[in-house]
Order: C-alpha cells, then sequence, then structure tokens
C-alpha cells in the first residue's frame, strides 16, 4: 500500500514539475517576446514582466488575452482611400501650406497650421473648412437629435457604437432603423464584440430580416473568450445620407441617459457635424466595416460622398488612431495642442493615466504660466484605472495644475480646449488604452466661437465640481494610499 502511495506522489510530483517547467518556458518566451520583438514602453515591458514572474500560469493566459500586440500590417483596406483620391487631397493641402490661402479665412488654421500639417503627414487628416457643429453635453437631447435625423434619412445609415446595449434606448434606436429600412434606406450597423458583449444576433432578427446589415468588430471566436480583449474599436460614429455625422463620447444605453443609479448623470460631450467633415467620418467607416464585413463590403459610391454646398465655414480634421498604426496620431495631437497653448489649457477625461512625456508636456506648460485645467470624475466606474488617474493628477498639483473632480454623477467627456481657439473632442482618453491600444477617433476642431461654447460647458461643470488640493490629498487614507500604488506599478498595462 505504502509503495502503491509512493509511486502516485512521484508521479504527481514529476505531473507538476513538468507543468512548472512548461510554464516557466512560456514564461521565458513571452517575456522574450515582450522585450526584443515587440514596441512597448519601458514601463509597459516591466509590468507585464511582472505579471508573468508573479503569476507563471495565469500571467501568460492574461498576456494572450490582454497583452497580445497587432502587428501592422494595416487590417484596414486602404482601396476606398484611393478612390476618392485621399493621398490627392492630402498631396495638395501640404503643399498649400505653404501660403496662406489654404485657409479660406479662418485664423486659427493659419496660427495652427504646424498642427494641420502634423495630422495630414501622419494620419491623411484631410482638413475642411466649410462645417457647422452642434455640441450636446446630455445624452437626452443628443439621441433626440440622432432619432429626428434617422427619421429625416433618405438614403443610407452608417451607424457605429463601442456599446450598444438592448435596453430601452437601444430598443427604441433599432425600431427607428427599421422604420427606415421599410421604406427601402441602407442600414449598417457595427458594434464592438467586447464594448456590446451582451448583444446577440437575436437581438438583430427583426432588423436583419429587414435587409439591415449588422457586424461585430474583432467577434469572439469561442463563448467569453476573446483574444483580442485588449484591441477593441472605441469609435462612435453615425453618418447619415453622407450629410449628416456625429462623433464623440456617448455609447447607447440607458446608462447614458442618466437612468442608471450607479452612475447617476452621464456628462458626456458629443458632436453634430454638417459639412465636408462628413466624408472623414464615412471614409473611417468604411475602413472599420470592410475590416469586419465577412458578406458585404463597403465600396465606393457616388452617394456615400455626395457633393453639397456647405454654408459653415469651421474648420475641422478627423484623426483616428489604432494599435494597427506606426504613430499614436491622436496623443500627438493633445501634445501639439497642450505644447503650443499661450493662455489656457482645459481638459476632461474620465481616465488620465498618460506617460510621462504626457505628464512633463502638462507640467511645462503650467510651469510656464498657462492657466492648466483638468476634470476627472470622483467616481470609479474601474477601480484600478480610478486610482491611478488619481495619482496622476495629484502628482501635477506641485506644478501648479487645476485639478476638479465632477461630483454630479459620472464625467465621460474627453475634451481639450486651448487659449479659446482650438479644441478636440472624441473618443480618445488621456491613457495608454486610447492612445495605444484601441482604435480611436477624435476631430480637431479650429474655431473661436466652438471652443468657447466647450469652455462655458466646463464652467458649467465648476458649479458641481470640487478642487482637489494638495491639502485634500495628503489627507487621504493609508487604504487610498494603497490602492493608489498598486494601480501605479499596474498603470502601463490599464
Amino acid at each position: 500500500m505504502m509503495e502503491t502511495w509512493s509511486i502516485a506522489l512521484h508521479q504527481s510530483n514529476v505531473v507538476l514539475n513538468i507543468i512548472f517547467i512548461s510554464a516557466f518556458a512560456l514564461n521565458l518566451i513571452f517575456a522574450f517576446t515582450i522585450i526584443f520583438l515587440e514596441r512597448r514602453t519601458a514601463g509597459a515591458i516591466w509590468a507585464w514582466l511582472l505579471v508573468l514572474v508573479l503569476l507563471p500560469l495565469l500571467g501568460f493566459v492574461l498576456y494572450l488575452l490582454f497583452g497580445r500586440q497587432i502587428q501592422r500590417n494595416h487590417i484596414f483596406k486602404i482601396d476606398e482611400k484611393d478612390k476618392i483620391g485621399i493621398q490627392m487631397i492630402v498631396n495638395e493641402q501640404l503643399e498649400a501650406l505653404k501660403n496662406d490661402n489654404f485657409s479660406k479665412g479662418n485664423h486659427q488654421i493659419v496660427k495652427f497650421k504646424d498642427m494641420v500639417q502634423m495630422l495630414l503627414y501622419n494620419n491623411a487628416a484631410f482638413l475642411t473648412t466649410d462645417n457647422d457643429v452642434t455640441i450636446y453635453t446630455d445624452g437626452r437631447k443628443k439621441f433626440d437629435a440622432l432619432l429626428e435625423d434617422i427619421h429625416n434619412a433618405k438614403d443610407y445609415i452608417h451607424i457605429q457604437y463601442y456599446i450598444f446595449r438592448h435596453d430601452d434606448l437601444g430598443k427604441s434606436i433599432l425600431t427607428a432603423l427599421e422604420q427606415k429600412l421599410d421604406e427601402g434606406l441602407e442600414v449598417k450597423m457595427l458594434y464592438d464584440d467586447m464594448g456590446s458583449r451582451s448583444l446577440s444576433l437575436k437581438d438583430f432578427k427583426t432588423f436583419r430580416q429587414k435587409g439591415g446589415k449588422v457586424e461585430a468588430f474583432f467577434p469572439s471566436k469561442l463563448p467569453l473568450i476573446n483574444l483580442r480583449m485588449n484591441n477593441r474599436n472605441h469609435r462612435k460614429i453615425v453618418v447619415i445620407d453622407g450629410k449628416i455625422g456625429y462623433v464623440g463620447g456617448f455609447n447607447v444605453g440607458d446608462e447614458y441617459l442618466g437612468l442608471k443609479k450607479k452612475f447617476g448623470y452621464w456628462r458626456d460631450t458629443h458632436l453634430r457635424i454638417v459639412g465636408d467633415a462628413v466624408n472623414a467620418l464615412q471614409l473611417r467607416y468604411m475602413l472599420d466595416w470592410n475590416a469586419q464585413a465577412t458578406r458585404s463590403n463597403l465600396s465606393y459610391q457616388d452617394r456615400y460622398f455626395p457633393d453639397v454646398n456647405y454654408a459653415g465655414n469651421i474648420g475641422i480634421q478627423i484623426a483616428s488612431s489604432g494599435p494597427d498604426e506606426e504613430w499614436e496620431q491622436i496623443k500627438y495631437g493633445y501634445l501639439k495642442m497642450i505644447s503650443s497653448a499661450k493662455k489656457s489649457i482645459f481638459i476632461q477625461s474620465p481616465y488620465f493615466i498618460p506617460d510621462q512625456a504626457f505628464l512633463d508636456a502638462v507640467k511645462i506648460a503650467a510651469l510656464g504660466g498657462v492657466n492648466v485645467n483638468i476634470m476627472i470624475p470622483d467616481k470609479p466606474d474601474h477601480p484600478f484605472v480610478y486610482w491611478a488617474t488619481y495619482n496622476n493628477v495629484a502628482s501635477l498639483l506641485d506644478a501648479g495644475v487645476n485639478i476638479f473632480q465632477y461630483r454630479d454623477g459620472f464625467l465621460h467627456s474627453k475634451c481639450v480646449i486651448i487659449d479659446d481657439e482650438v479644441a478636440s473632442v472624441g473618443t480618445t482618453n488621456m491613457d495608454h488604452r486610447s492612445f495605444t491600444l484601441n482604435f480611436e477617433i477624435n476631430a480637431f476642431i479650429y474655431d473661436t466661437e466652438v471652443a468657447k461654447q466647450l469652455r462655458a460647458e466646463f464652467e458649467k461643470d465648476l458649479l458641481v465640481s470640487y478642487r482637489l488640493t494638495k491639502e485634500l490629498y495628503t489627507q487621504r487614507s493609508l487604504w487610498v494610499k494603497f490602492k493608489e500604488g498598486i494601480a501605479r506599478l499596474l498603470s502601463p498595462i490599464l
């Protein structure tokens, strides 16, 4: 009997040794990959090495789910760019930047032409100057406007959201889309598979029966497992008839109407655009759709890019970024804005976990006499992310940066305004995930009136915010300090 137990124990030890050696070998392989084969910051490398060392078995599973990078082989088809002559437009605009007649009288475009050039060069974010913009900070008003525009659509509706819930708001939008399908319009829906993980194809049964097309971005191959968990399409785009476009922070769900007790009022920023900037939104939508569509690619048609003489005069560049790109275009846009500021900077972001270069740019601006104001939520939706954000903004206090915490619900706005002249609104948070891992989109707006409207909204938010001071920060509890410390260690991979 003892001999049998001894043999069994020996066999179990052999199995455990094999598992341990295999886990150790896998960790070495992943460590080698992270250090030598992938483009990562030193902080991200050390963070992943820490995970692999401390969690030998679980570590490589986490790496498979969250750590793998997309090879920069351009997952998006660029044929459509060529067909509508994007490169020709970009080349013409780069050439026009050498003189002052490219701006069509927009002073901000002339003043910030180096920023226009940077976004053109790195991102093919062509400049449009004939736009009108409506700003929405309240979910009810934004979705009332969207439903009205859907109701008035005549040709097609292309809609894309990171989160699309099949709740009351989602159902009301689907019902409106189905009515347009009954009228013979083309309707296409693209959603992110992880962001909208509660969705299923059965939720679109009637929509599809009526001829609607729906696709999930980076869909899961296995139930509850998605090997692209770390690379999500965070964009929110709606294009209607090639004449009206929406872009910004609101997703589709009842919480964005302030109907969820956990969050309370939802404060966000979204834009309704009329003008040629809609063509850039349409192009981005086509590229995203064609990266996932298995049956119905979107090819160039004149009706997707109608020739309309718009009466607006607002300059806009639509910039996008993602893990498939070599440059972190939207981050560069933010940095260019911050470094260009002479008087004031206003920043709103639910997550503020940028790299050291970004933090240094903010400090340099503040130390140089620029009035720098940053607003974050005072409640977490993701605890680790919140405490890393809290730690980061507190590190700016000594440089004279004004830090405010929004307390009237949840702040989800992604907005930067400088000198009441240039602003950026979109889907991009000030963190590693948005800058490097997710697919994002922002409108960079060259217009004094729009910038002033956005600053006025910031100032309204100050009435329901409190200021974080050094005194308040030093009074935090040991438990808060502990949470900050853990979040700081993990911040390069949050």
